[in-house]
């Protein structure tokens, strides 16, 4: 006997009060009859009419945006970005809040998810429960910080660029960007067409005037001709094996942090806020307190950001070894790290190649894994070496909730948390955790 499919409720409008801030960008409401609404685009204490963009009849939860506000906080400015709003672009989760309600946003989210999934208080964790500026984000009501030095934009069918609408292939066309940083916006991205394209990388280096955009055709697509408004390396994604084969200029960009040039390849990792990487190398340093002779593991260690300042504290007698998947970024590296000879990069997953190198013993361990996090069979790994401190640099609060889990039956408890606002008007955020075997956390 077939059941009938469940009623999709998409469209279906509700009148709701609005619960706490979840994670991911939205807030917790319920239906009158206790179903869960996830709705974007309101704030905490709220009553507004949400209408549903995803989910059916029996669902344990739908998505919602809040389409009309019948009751405002006193949170809630005008969006200034005039492509925000309920099915517009999807970049920005916090444009209706004030700059100081967005970090506070943040701090109940990874107070949640500590509690939740770790089982932490703030206090437990060694947190004092707020979300901290970059430096110069500091804004007030309506002001704007453009911050993002690095943009992908979308491409539609008549080749104008844009941004993803949320949780969606469609394109939102925009013609500025207003979190974009200045380097990036010269470059004229949004201003012309982009003919064959299914995305538009424009990088903005810190510290330097290097720019780059990276071209990723459609299939059977061509390269345009590219003419921007100042010189700038052109790259083209390729379609079948994804190299990245050069045009003209430079395959890499220059970027400057800790006194030190960076130089990242292909489009690789780099953190886009141009306060993040002095910012979070402090904190981790800071944190860590590295000694002279110290043996030292940078984890997902990209370019080598951590692994530098590491091995210029650690000294002769020190060493580090740095671990990352990506052959561009070993590669940038080995290069940004010839000067210090005792660092060491070694390509692969980290948990493939550090079971392999035999080092049953370290000092300090630095770990900044992508957004899943690195889970329980690392953290298992990590915590038979004996670090005395460990640094975990988490860009999910859920992900590093989970890991410090994991830590925690391992015998590793955190013994400062930090938390960074580096993404203003989106939902995410920065976090930076000492860890150490419990004897000494207490």
């Amino acid at each position: 006997m077939q059941t009938e499919p469940a009623r999709s409720l998409v469209g279906q409008e509700y009148e709701v009060e609005v619960g706490p801030v979840a994670h991911g960008g939205h807030c917790v409401a319920r239906t009158e009859s206790g179903q869960v609404l996830f709705v974007r685009h309101t704030l905490p204490g709220e009553r507004v009419v949400a209408r549903v963009t995803e989910g059916e009849e029996g669902a344990r939860f739908l998505r919602a945006d809040a389409v009309r506000v019948l009751t405002a906080s006193k949170d809630r400015v005008e969006a200034p970005c005039p492509f925000a709003g309920p099915g517009r672009c999807g970049g920005c989760d916090w444009q209706h809040a004030a700059p100081g309600a967005q970090r506070r946003l943040k701090a109940a989210v990874v107070a949640e998810q500590l509690a939740r999934l770790a089982g932490l208080t703030p206090e437990e964790a060694g947190w004092d429960g707020t979300v901290a500026p970059a430096p110069g984000d500091k804004v007030a009501k309506g002001e704007v910080p453009a911050w993002r030095t690095r943009v992908q934009y979308a491409i539609d069918a008549e080749g104008r660029a844009g941004l993803r609408r949320h949780r969606s292939h469609e394109v939102e066309v925009i013609d500025h960007c207003m979190i974009a940083a200045p380097g990036v916006s010269e470059l004229g991205v949004e201003a012309r067409q982009w003919p064959q394209m299914a995305s538009v990388e424009a990088i903005a280096a810190t510290g330097s005037n290097d720019r780059q955009v990276i071209l990723t055709p459609r299939p059977g697509g061509r390269l345009p001709i590219v003419e921007l408004d100042r010189p700038v390396s052109v790259q083209r994604i390729g379609e079948r094996d994804h190299a990245v084969h050069r045009v003209h200029g430079r395959p890499f960009v220059r970027e400057r942090a800790i006194d030190r040039t960076w130089r990242v390849g292909d489009g690789g990792f780099w953190q886009v806020h141009p306060k993040a990487a002095d910012l979070l190398v402090e904190a981790v340093m800071q944190g860590l307190m590295p000694r002279k002779g110290d043996m030292a593991l940078d984890l997902y260690c990209g370019v080598g950001l951590f692994a530098g300042a590491l091995g210029e504290r650690v000294g002769e007698r020190g060493a580090v070894l740095g671990i990352e998947s990506s052959r561009r970024a070993v590669e940038d590296a080995q290069h940004n790290l010839q000067d210090l000879e005792l660092v060491r990069i070694e390509r692969g997953k980290v948990e493939q190649v550090l079971p392999r190198t035999g080092i049953t013993e370290v000092d300090l361990i630095v770990l900044d894994p992508p957004r899943a996090g690195a889970g329980h069979a690392t953290v298992r790994h990590l915590a038979t070496l004996g670090a005395r401190r460990i640094a975990y640099v988490a860009c999910d609060p859920a992900a590093l909730a989970r890991d410090l889990a994991w830590f925690a039956e391992e015998g590793y408890h955190p013994t400062t948390l930090r938390a960074f606002d580096l993404f203003p008007f989106t939902h995410h955020v920065e976090c930076v955790a000492i860890l150490a075997p419990k004897k000494q956390a207490a």
